[in-house]
C-alpha cells in the first residue's frame, strides 16, 4: 500500500485537521467510524493532537505539512513517499518530522524522501540514493560514496595557533597535494589523497610541531559537495 505526501498544499481550508483526513479516508472505503479513528491516530502521531479540530484554513505552514503527511500515513501504507517535507519548517517541526520517518522506517515502512536540500536528508538516513536529470548518480552511505570519488582530493580545514609550522609538516606528508595558509585567522587549507594517513599521523606531527591546532573540519565529506563532484 502506498502513501503520498506532495510539496504542494492540497488541503481543503472549510474542514478541519480530523475532517479532512478522515474524508481521505472514506475516499478509500473505510467506514465512517474507522476513518475518524484512523485520522485521529494519525493527526497525534504528527503532533496535532490539540489542533485536530482547528480549519486548516488558519495553519501555519509546519501545520499544513503534519496534516498532509498525517493523511498520507492513516491508512498505514507499507512505501511512503513525501516531496520536500521539510522546506520552511522551523526547527523544532523539522527536528520533529524527521524523528517520525526514522520512526516509520524502524516500523518497516519505506520511506522515499525527495528533497533539494541536501544537508537535511543526511539527518534522516544514512541511505543516500542521488539522482540527477532522471539518471542515477550514486547510492549507499555518503562516506561509502565519497571514497568512489578518488580522483578529487579530500579538503580539510584547520584553525592553528601556528599554522605556518604546521603547513610546512603537512606539506611532506604522504598524500598531501596542497596546503595553503588564510591570510589571517590562524587557519590552513589542506587537500590530500590519503584522508586516512592524514588522520593517523597528524596527532604525531601537532605534537611534534607544538601548532596548537583549536579546529579541524572536512569540508567536502557532505552530500552536498559529493553531489557537487558527481554531476561535475
Amino acid at each position: 500500500m502506498l502513501g503520498f505526501c506532495p510539496q504542494q498544499d492540497a488541503l481543503y481550508e472549510d474542514l478541519d485537521a480530523r475532517e479532512f483526513v478522515s474524508f481521505l479516508l472514506r475516499l478509500s472505503g473505510f467506514s465512517p467510524r474507522e476513518a475518524r479513528e484512523r485520522a485521529e491516530r494519525a493527526l497525534e502521531r504528527t503532533g496535532l493532537k490539540d489542533s485536530m479540530l482547528r480549519r486548516t484554513a488558519g495553519f501555519s505552514k509546519g501545520m499544513r505539512q503534519r496534516t498532509k503527511l498525517a493523511a498520507a500515513i492513516a491508512h498505514d501504507p507499507r512505501f511512503l513517499i513525501v516531496d520536500e517535507p521539510l522546506s520552511g519548517l522551523d526547527p523544532l517541526v523539522r527536528s520533529e518530522m524527521i524523528a517520525l520517518f526514522q520512526s516509520l522506517g524502524r516500523e518497516g515502512v519505506h520511506v522515499l524522501i525527495s528533497s533539494h536540500v541536501l544537508h537535511e536528508i543526511e539527518s534522516v538516513t544514512a541511505d543516500i540514493l542521488l539522482l540527477h536529470r532522471g539518471r542515477l548518480l550514486a547510492q549507499g552511505p555518503v562516506p561509502e560514496i565519497r571514497k568512489l570519488l578518488s580522483r578529487y582530493p579530500h579538503k580539510v580545514d584547520i584553525r592553528a595557533r601556528d599554522p605556518r609550522r604546521l603547513a610546512r609538516a603537512l606539506l611532506q606528508l604522504e598524500g598531501t597535494s596542497s596546503v595553503q595558509i588564510a591570510p589571517e585567522g590562524g587557519r590552513l587549507s589542506l587537500e590530500t589523497f590519503d584522508l586516512p594517513r592524514f588522520h593517523a599521523e597528524l596527532p604525531a606531527i601537532a605534537a611534534r610541531e607544538r601548532a596548537g591546532i583549536q579546529t579541524l573540519e572536512s569540508t567536502d565529506a557532505g552530500l552536498d559537495a559529493v553531489f557537487d563532484y558527481l554531476v561535475g
